[in-house]
């Protein structure tokens, strides 16, 4: 189903129409294999036939894009870069409108998150040193299955082939129900096949490059940039692919500057870059894209939020694993009854889940182009228990926008042993608890000696060993009268003894109990969610579809309002300058256009880029001190003396007052034709 279409159906409206086809089908077929009389047959032949006319009404026709992009490029809301040397695949300029837009929208996530939950926001490097992203598993495992076109060498992301395909397969009449819900099958699971699932599958529907050539077996490519720190060559680095490792690093500052306090959340917006196999699709996947992610610190023993009430009669649309596996469509349901049913595992994501609904709604996303879908098992991240996507429809799909993840301890866990150091938060208690606990002891005057330089990287990375751990060297050194045992410490094998090392077991006494933190993770894909947005507030004049324009919310618009002189009379000059001057002071972006073409074309040109408001200044305007404010969407006008018109716009602009309040105190006035653009 494509995003601005001429359907009228919702995805749920059409999931129920296409089984109630499929409903009816089934008992045609069954009728006939049974030899049953015509007289049954034709009476349920002809409601097959009704109920798949009714399923072609209501089937959206496929939207025409060319006018909406052809839009985007026109009025440079962002271009291919590079374009003078021919461009290079996976990278994107935003011109004045798409900054304006961009900035409105960094802006209205930190009023909705950083500041709403006093959050804590830092601001990290890009460039990142390979030890870091070795220990929170990217080098190893940040990778995405890629095949090879063996006549022309393309590289195709393996995954993306498959669902084109399955696409295909589930559009095409000719093959049965059986084999069209195998291709929805394949298509739903496609990223979470392994690649030996993927070289099966591949094989099995005779699969070949988009070019019509046979294909290589499906291999890993690692996605991430690689770089050199500094000019010797020894210190390897990477851009970071996501803004999230920088704050597990500045964990423990942030922890001290919360007064040791748990929850709370850092936050990060910045760049990030992945190498992709075969970016398209224009903004949706890039090299080099922005991101604002949310890394939120929780007691691992207690994932409740005590902001919960404010959401938990918030409904959002789920589709639950369960639900993809058996093609059912997405559920309405309230976060307080999708958490209590567990649905949503914990309250403090059910919390970021309906607070990530509430904000994609505000920027602009469409309601009914909106849905959260629940990672399946097989596809969740190395890092994630647990994770939801919110998804928006677009013309090219459903796409992944925000995710939502339960990230447990893994990433501090990693970096403390990584690192050495212990990263870890406390509570107190209210009663003291004696433990059992075991450490490994080293002999300073011993390690030196016998291991030289590595010793004092050998007891920091014994300091953060793991219950499990001590005990397995315990063990060794246990056995025998010359017990040894082996640890491996940045690649290298070193031999312990009963010489070296010491285990202990005592009883300490506990007035506090520590952890290591757990995390639920929102992140936002900038680029993504904004074209998603653009196509859901694309839409055209009725009377003339040739005049597109962007509905975009007074927030997201790239500038308020427009000021707009009737002509060119020198007697507008002066009463523009003054709504100017007194807009910005309220801190109301304005643009003026003074130019010779006629009003409405001038209008035109204004709602195309989604400017809200229009003030025109005309000659009447000498006569009583007003000018007309003018609505976008409605292209209804008012009449405001001048020294109201600043603050009636800000207040309209910054969503004080609806544009109908303002229409019920001033009235509509009727304005001319207005002209194309």
């Amino acid at each position: 189903m494509a995003a601005n279409s001429e359907g009228t159906a919702s995805v749920e409206e059409l999931a129920q129409l296409e089984a109630q086809v499929a409903e009816q089908a089934a008992k045609v077929r069954d009728l006939k294999k049974s030899k049953a009389p015509q007289d049954e047959i034709k009476p349920a032949v002809a409601e097959l036939l009704r109920r798949k006319k009714v399923l072609e009404n209501a089937t959206p026709k496929p939207w025409d894009r060319t006018p909406f992009e052809d839009l985007l490029k026109r009025r440079f809301i962002y271009a291919p870069a590079f374009e003078v040397y021919g461009g290079v695949a996976g990278f994107y300029d935003y011109g004045p409108v798409g900054c304006a837009i961009k900035a409105n929208f960094i802006s209205a996530w930190r009023e909705h998150f950083v500041l709403h939950d006093n959050m804590l926001e830092v601001d990290t490097p890009a460039m990142t040193p390979e030890v870091v992203l070795k220990a929170s598993g990217h080098v190893d495992r940040f990778t995405d299955i890629m095949v090879k076109d063996m006549q022309n060498g393309e590289c195709i992301r393996a995954d993306h082939l498959l669902e084109d395909v399955m696409d295909k397969r589930m559009q095409d009449t000719k093959l049965s129900a059986a084999e069209r819900e195998q291709a929805r099958k394949h298509h739903a699971q496609a990223d979470a096949y392994s690649k030996e699932e993927l070289q099966a599958i591949f094989k099995e529907f005779e699969i070949k490059s988009p070019a019509g050539n046979e294909l290589s077996s499906p291999e890993d490519f690692n996605m991430m940039f690689i770089s050199q720190i500094g000019p010797s060559g020894n210190h390897r680095g990477f851009l970071r692919p996501e803004t999230a490792q920088g704050i597990f690093l500045a964990f423990k500052r942030l922890y001290d500057f919360n007064n040791k306090r748990l929850p709370f959340a850092g936050a990060q917006i910045g760049m990030a870059y992945r190498n992709e196999i075969s970016p398209r699709n224009g903004l949706l996947r890039v090299r080099e894209f922005q991101m604002a992610e949310i890394e939120h610190f929780i007691d691992p023993e207690d994932k409740s939020c005590k902001f919960f009430e404010s959401v938990k009669d918030v409904a959002v649309p789920l589709l639950p694993a369960a639900s993809q596996l058996s093609g059912t469509p997405p559920v309405k349901m309230t976060i307080g009854d999708a958490v209590a049913q567990g649905v949503v595992d914990n309250e403090t994501l059910g919390y970021f889940l309906g607070r990530i609904y509430l904000f994609l709604r505000k920027v602009g996303a469409d309601d009914a182009k909106l849905r959260f879908r629940q990672h399946m098992k097989n596809e969740m991240a190395h890092y994630a228990c647990e994770c939801w996507d919110a998804e928006l429809l677009t013309s090219y799909g459903w796409v992944e926008c925000v995710g939502c993840a339960d990230r447990s301890a893994y990433d501090l866990t990693a970096h403390a042993k990584g690192s050495g150091q212990t990263i870890e938060a406390s509570v107190t208690l209210q009663t003291p608890v004696e433990e059992d606990v075991v450490e490994v002891v080293p002999d300073k005057k011993k390690m030196g000696p016998k291991f030289k330089k590595a010793a004092g990287a050998i007891m920091k990375h014994l300091a953060g060993l793991s219950e499990e751990e001590i005990v397995a060297i315990e063990t060794s050194l246990a056995s025998g009268g010359d017990g040894a045992a082996t640890v491996v410490v940045d690649g290298s094998e070193y031999t312990l003894d009963n010489d070296t090392v010491k285990v202990v077991r005592k009883k300490v006494t506990r007035h506090e109990r520590k952890f290591v933190p757990s995390v639920i993770e929102p992140s936002f894909g900038i680029g993504r969610i904004i074209y998603c947005v653009l196509e859901h507030v694309y839409a055209c004049r009725p009377d003339d579809e040739q005049r597109g324009y962007l509905r975009l919310p007074p927030l997201m618009a790239p500038v308020k309002c427009s000021l707009l002189p009737l002509s060119n009379a020198e007697e507008f000059n002066a009463p523009l300058a003054k709504l100017k001057e007194q807009l910005t002071r309220l801190g109301v972006s304005s643009r003026l256009d003074d130019s010779s073409v006629p009003i409405g074309r001038r209008y035109a040109r204004t709602d195309e880029i989604g400017i809200s408001f229009g003030i025109t200044v005309d000659f009447q305007t000498k006569d009583d001190q007003s000018a007309t404010v003018r609505e976008r969407d409605s292209m209804k006008q008012i009449r405001v003396k001048l020294d109201q018109i600043p603050v009636l716009v800000a207040d309209l602009a910054n969503g004080h007052r609806s544009w109908e309040s303002a229409v019920e105190e001033f009235g509509l006035i009727t304005a001319g034709t207005e002209g194309s653009a």
